[in-house]
């Protein structure tokens, strides 16, 4: 007899291949392979089909059109930013109005093209879930700072707002999103700030982002922003680890989850609170982020995961590889397979710390368990966030 587990449909995962061939430029933190690692070794252990899958596991992902993305940004921002490709350029006047050019925001040969292609997936899976699918994932998705009228923080624009959009607009009324990157998921929570619909909860770095025009780190994203009422913010410390995680999804997210009783939960899974990323003091094991993967996967009866940050090639490829195998239940290998040995080791990173990688870089994709002390620090975050 075949079990109602049987019976579900898999996941899909959403890609494309403009993230094999683009990249922000020069020594951006963006200048790595990270979707195209992750397809490539879903695909080298048997994870995932080729483009021409009969089954529709794998989808290629559609480009969002200016009027799709108008659905959540200004349509004067998102034709400069069209005209920034075109032109490989802009007025000093338009680079400041709309960020873009500047600020670690640059103009690059796909600027429009490459994030209306992730708001194209973005978009894409908000309607297939809002119409009765399960579960999908889109690696590129996650551009959680991108702004109605600029860019910001490497985001060009939202797509997981516009994600929650799709969802709203397809008849769902209560929508969750939690927030793993190591940096704030700030233009999330502030679409959505007086939306009783929608839900934001962000872990993130203390003191990390955002920041001001100066560099100093502004007030979002503390202990006690709750922006109109449906809000969390979590901002662990330096350092925070496996077991910190662990206690804080036990006895503060999970909870909150369940409360709120969402028919849709949306997971921005950021690889850069990783230990190995160079742009938080993090130390997470990417095994700490496949079980949150793992935990919420149940809690809502649409589940949407996308990408975000991540800034090492070899850890975020392999990190991601990994949450789709705990959303589809596969087994990962204690050593890979030579296919994809062959992928790791054919990556480059221009970093310090990429000009000696370790070896289980190129042969595991677990890391091994960053375990450490429940501070204080993290006992009071739990104890606050579940206050009324």
């Amino acid at each position: 007899m075949t079990s109602i587990a049987a019976l579900k449909p898999r996941p899909r995962f959403i890609g494309s291949e403009i993230y094999r061939r683009s990249t922000y430029g020069g020594r951006h933190p963006l200048a790595i392979p990270r979707v195209s690692t992750c397809i490539d070794l879903c695909r080298a252990l048997g994870w995932l089909p080729s483009e021409s899958d009969p089954c529709g596991v794998y989808i290629d992902s559609p480009r969002a059109s200016a009027a799709e993305l108008a659905r959540f940004h200004d349509p004067a921002y998102i034709e400069a930013v069209q005209r920034a490709e075109a032109d490989q350029d802009l007025p000093a006047e338009q680079q400041v109005r709309f960020n873009l050019g500047r600020n670690g925001n640059p103009i690059y040969p796909e600027v429009f093209r490459r994030p209306a292609t992730a708001c194209g997936a973005s978009i894409l899976a908000g309607r297939t879930l809002a119409a009765g699918a399960a579960a999908l994932y889109s690696p590129a998705s996650g551009t959680h700072h991108g702004r109605p009228d600029r860019a910001s923080g490497f985001c060009y624009f939202n797509d997981p707002a516009l994600a929650i959009l799709a969802l709203l607009d397809g008849g769902l009324e209560r929508v969750f999103y939690l927030d793993v990157d190591a940096h704030h998921g700030d233009g999330v929570q502030d679409a959505f700030h007086d939306d009783p619909r929608v839900f934001t909860l962000s872990i993130h770095e203390n003191a990390r982002w955002p920041m001001d025009q100066a560099g100093a780190v502004q007030g979002a994203g503390t202990l006690d922003d709750r922006a109109g009422g449906q809000a969390r913010n979590l901002p662990v410390p330096e350092g925070f680890n496996d077991s910190e995680l662990d206690f804080l999804m036990e006895a503060a997210v999970l909870p909150l989850i369940e409360g709120f009783a969402p028919q849709a939960l949306v997971l921005q899974c950021g690889a850069d609170a990783l230990a190995e990323d160079p742009l938080s003091k993090l130390a997470l094991s990417n095994g700490a982020l496949w079980r949150v993967v793992a935990q919420v996967k149940g809690l809502a009866p649409r589940l949407l995961v996308t990408g975000g940050g991540g800034y090492n090639p070899w850890s975020v490829g392999r990190a991601w590889a990994g949450v789709w195998a705990t959303l589809n239940g596969f087994e990962v290998p204690e050593r890979l397979p030579a296919a994809a040995e062959a992928v790791l080791r054919a990556l480059e990173w221009r970093h310090s710390r990429g000009r000696n990688p370790p070896e289980a870089w190129f042969t595991t994709l677990a890391d091994a368990p960053r375990p450490g002390p429940l501070r204080p620090e993290i006992w009071q975050i739990a104890a606050a966030v579940r206050a009324p």
